[in-house]
C-alpha cells in the first residue's frame, strides 16, 4: 500500500466522523443531518475491513482483511492480518506504520489532517467543496452513495475519484473508493461490530519521534 494511498484512507476516514455541510439539493441535505446526528450518537466503533485491490500492473486483485477501530476524530488504528501484516496507527498527530517485519513509520500529519478536516466542515465549507469536487449523491433501499470528483488541479493530480456509501439506517459507512492517479483502485468493505464501547488506551498507542 503506498504511503499516500495509506494517509487517503486515514483522512477519508476521519472526514466521515465530521458534519457534511448542507446543499441546497434535499438528498445532500437529509445525509447531511443524518451524518451530524450519528457523528453525536456514536463515540468510538470497531469491526473488519476487506479491501480489494485492483491495478493494471496485478494479474489479478489483491484483498487483504483486517480490523480497525476509532474514537471520534483523533484516533484511528486499521491493522490487517492477511494475506500480509500491516498496522497503521494515527493518535492527535502521530501517524504509525508498522509493516510485518516490524519496522515502523512514524509521521506527523496531524496539521494537515486537521486543515482538511477543517475545510470539510465549517459553515462555508460548501463553497470550498464545489470549487474542488464535483459531487453527486444518490439513494437506494439500503444505502446512500456519495461521489467526489476532483475539480482542482490540487486534488486532480491525486485522485481520480472517491466513493462513499453509507448505511441508510444510521448513516454509517459500508464502504469506501479510492481510485488513485497512481493506477491503483482500492474498496474498502466495513463491518461494525462494536459502538460505544471503552476502548483500552494502548489501542491507538503510537511511536513518537524521539
Amino acid at each position: 500500500m503506498s504511503l499516500y494511498l495509506r494517509i487517503s484512507l486515514l483522512t477519508a476516514f476521519l472526514l466521515l466522523t465530521r458534519p457534511l455541510s448542507a446543499q441546497s439539493d434535499d438528498l445532500l441535505m437529509r445525509v447531511w443531518n443524518g451524518v451530524q446526528q450519528a457523528q453525536g450518537k456514536f463515540t468510538t466503533g470497531c469491526g473488519s475491513v476487506v479491501e480489494t485491490r485492483t491495478s493494471k500492473l496485478m494479474v489479478k486483485p489483491m484483498v487483504l482483511r483486517g480490523k480497525f477501530c476509532a474514537e471520534g476524530m483523533t484516533r484511528f488504528s486499521l491493522e490487517y492480518f492477511a494475506p500480509n501484516e500491516l498496522r497503521i496507527r494515527f493518535n492527535t498527530d502521530y501517524l504509525n506504520i508498522t509493516s510485518g517485519d516490524g519496522k515502523t513509520e512514524i509521521m506527523d500529519i496531524g496539521g494537515s489532517v486537521r486543515r482538511t478536516q477543517s475545510a470539510f466542515s465549517r459553515e462555508t465549507s460548501i463553497t470550498g467543496l464545489k470549487k474542488n469536487f464535483t459531487i453527486t449523491v444518490v439513494e437506494n433501499s439500503r444505502e446512500y452513495e456519495m461521489k467526489f470528483v476532483p475539480r482542482s488541479e490540487a486534488y486532480r493530480r491525486r485522485l481520480n475519484y472517491l466513493i462513499v456509501k453509507l448505511n441508510k439506517r444510521d448513516f454509517l459507512l459500508r464502504s469506501l473508493e479510492v481510485d488513485g492517479k497512481s493506477g491503483v483502485n482500492s474498496v474498502f468493505l466495513i463491518s461494525f461490530t462494536t459502538l460505544n464501547a471503552k476502548l483500552p488506551a494502548e489501542t491507538f498507542e503510537v511511536m513518537k519521534p524521539k
